[in-house]
């Protein structure tokens, strides 16, 4: 029992973590004007908290004795900029509806990698829950199904998507097979964004100091980004380490929902008829996740 509420606490923290880190990097591109910038300061932030953190624990120097498996925390690190990067470029050359309907592939392409490449048994309630949820989703982020239109620049949606999908796989291979923890992944991780950004950055003329402190407390979300980024990894790579992959990418489908709320609350957007149907669907579609063992087992005792 207590082991549940442990975990329960960690899928928790895991989408809050991720909501606020959301609406602080919407606020962070608008402000500064560019998303390589807005990258690069809440990665810097999240590199103080990341070197606090190893530091109070003990675990610091364990950074430089890494072994082979240095490479593999440098290709997740490689990994994580290019799913921001793939929809970076999708964003600059399709449309808003169609990118955020495309990058939510990953919950399918998920799913498939879990049952083609690692063979293992998703039910019927399964696949039906997964989609529930994501038809929701879309609903809460407001995609107009109707408006939607393809371009050739969507293809980087479907790249960033699967990039997304391919880093789950790794990090868990990198705890799996490397024993790895969450804390080296994390800071490998987004040392490697952090550069990988600020070279970007550097390289499109970005660092100006007209684009940093252009609204009140800048700089206090800057560093509550960093916060969230730092919740991200901590609770999300701990998750990816107890639940299967795709479990863990359903459980962030509720996100969109927080964000919702955050939005509401804080940024002053309104909670339409159409979101509100969809948190519905989503917590629908989750209730037939949650309740897999009970269906499957009365499926079973029905043949």
């Amino acid at each position: 029992m207590r082991e549940d509420l442990k975990y329960t606490l960690m899928v928790a923290g895991m989408v809050v973590s991720w909501s606020i880190y959301y609406a602080v990097s919407k606020i962070m591109v608008s402000a500064t004007g560019s998303p390589l910038l807005a990258g690069f300061l809440l990665r810097t932030a999240a590199l103080v908290f990341l070197t606090a953190q190893l530091l109070i624990n003990g675990s610091f120097s364990r950074l430089f004795h890494q072994g082979k498996a240095v490479y593999i925390l440098l290709l997740i690190g490689v990994f994580g900029f290019l799913l921001d990067l793939f929809a970076n470029l999708g964003y600059a050359g399709g449309s808003l509806s169609t990118g955020t309907a495309l990058l939510k592939t990953d919950v399918l392409m998920v799913n498939l990698a879990t049952v083609i490449i690692y063979r293992k048994k998703l039910y019927v309630s399964d696949w039906i829950g997964t989609l529930i949820m994501l038809f929701g989703v879309l609903l809460v982020l407001g995609v107009d199904f109707g408006g939607m239109e393809l371009h050739g620049t969507d293809l980087y949606f479907l790249l960033s998507a699967a990039c997304v999908t391919a880093n789950a796989f790794i990090i868990k291979s990198a705890q799996e097979k490397y024993h790895e923890d969450a804390d080296m992944i994390s800071y490998y991780n987004n040392a490697v964004v952090l550069l990988l950004f600020g070279c970007s950055a550097a390289a499109a003329g970005h660092f100006k100091a007209e684009s940093v402190g252009t609204i009140p407390g800048f700089w206090w979300l800057v560093a509550l980004g960093g916060l969230a980024q730092t919740g991200i990894y901590f609770f999300y790579y701990r998750n990816l380490k107890h639940f299967e992959v795709w479990l863990v990418k359903l459980y962030l489908l509720l996100m969109p929902v927080l964000s919702c709320f955050i939005g509401v609350f804080f940024l002053h957007e309104e909670l339409t008829a159409k979101k509100l149907l969809g948190i519905l669907v989503v917590l629908a579609g989750a209730a037939v996740i949650l309740m897999r063992a009970k269906i499957n087992h009365e499926e079973k005792n029905a043949k």
